[in-house]
């Protein structure tokens, strides 16, 4: 039977992130970012993540042609971490017309925006929404019944209160408690400063509030701005916190688990940076550690795309997950 298990992340954006959609719109800004189809919010693909992560790992690794479009450059992919983690595909030596491919054995999803940055006549505050901490695995309670209309608070305030543009009522107070992040500095610097929304309101607060800028295309003969090549593009603002959840799907290795070992060299046999790797979601997990240094999607070298994992991942198995649903289940009825 296949290995199964899934780590859900927190990210904190320490930059504007701008994954784009590939093409100019006519709009409030010619380069948009990309959105959920339903609600309109910005979120960050899986494919985004899975392609630093999978560079990254490469590059600690001392492999880099394990990231890219085939791994011709590899002279053993089986035994290869990165390309065990993530698939590969080479030409079969003793067949030349023949392909030897492998998918990954790990899934990463899409990560979504779980608590957004906005302004207020109190400060800054991040705003987010009852299912969306949910989600998360962020424990909610003590929410004013009912809760109609306005926002709630984890702080003590009756006045309205603005998020950017938009004045709104203050319907109560709330408490949260996070599942094991609660000791992180970022997280700290933020806890008290949460307000929950309705859902139909969240995306207005958030596409009012994404960050904006304006470049200018420049010529390479004159080192000047080129006439006519002003343009604007959004990002989403730094300090978000975003959710994504990996899981690990090792159809090779089956009940007997991580084939490669403990591997605490590259491939040049020089001390691999950080913590051993032990199974594929420690690959994951020190490709998505180099996006504080190097960041992901667009407008890198512009001081966009860096982002930070908070605390350590959540764990859980497939039993846990099984369990869990079954528990809800019998709870609802």
């Amino acid at each position: 039977m296949a290995t199964y298990k899934q780590q859900k992340y927190l990210f904190m954006t320490l930059d504007p992130v701008h994954i784009g959609t590939g093409g100019y719109r006519l709009g409030r800004v010619d380069n948009s970012i990309v959105r959920e189809p339903g609600t309109k919010i910005p979120k960050i693909p899986g494919t985004s993540l899975h392609g630093a992560a999978r560079s990254y790992s490469a590059q600690l690794y001392e492999t880099p042609a394990a990231a890219g479009q085939d791994q011709q450059g590899i002279d053993n992919p089986n035994e290869n971490p990165v390309c065990y983690t993530f698939g590969y595909l080479q030409q079969n030596s003793n067949e030349p017309n023949q392909t030897v491919a492998y998918s990954g054995v790990v899934n990463i999803s899409d990560a979504h925006i779980m608590l957004f940055p906005v302004y207020s006549m109190a400060g800054p505050v991040w705003v987010s929404t009852l299912d969306r901490l949910k989600d998360a695995g962020v424990e909610v309670a003590s929410l004013p019944n009912p809760w109609d209309t306005g926002i709630v608070l984890d702080w003590n305030r009756t006045d309205p209160l603005n998020l950017g543009w938009l004045m709104l009522n203050v319907a109560g107070k709330f408490t949260i408690k996070p599942p094991h992040w609660e000791n992180n500095t970022r997280w700290k610097s933020i806890s008290s400063r949460i307000v929950l929304v309705k859902d139909a309101l969240f995306s207005q607060v958030v596409n009012s509030n994404l960050e904006v800028r304006t470049s200018v295309a420049i010529d390479p003969e004159q080192g000047a701005a080129e006439d006519k090549a002003l343009f604007t593009y959004e990002a989403i603002p730094r300090a978000t916190f975003l959710t994504a959840e990996v899981v690990l799907d090792d159809y090779r290795s089956g009940e007997h688990g991580w084939p490669l070992g403990n591997i605490s060299q590259t491939a040049s046999n020089k001390p691999l940076p950080g913590n051993p790797w032990q199974s594929p979601l420690d690959v994951v997990k020190a490709g998505f550690r180099m996006i504080e240094w190097l960041g992901v999607g667009g407008m890198g070298t512009r001081g966009f795309g860096r982002m930070a994992i908070i605390g350590e991942p959540a764990d859980i198995s497939l039993n846990e997950y099984l369990n869990q649903e079954s528990s809800n289940e019998q709870h609802t009825s």
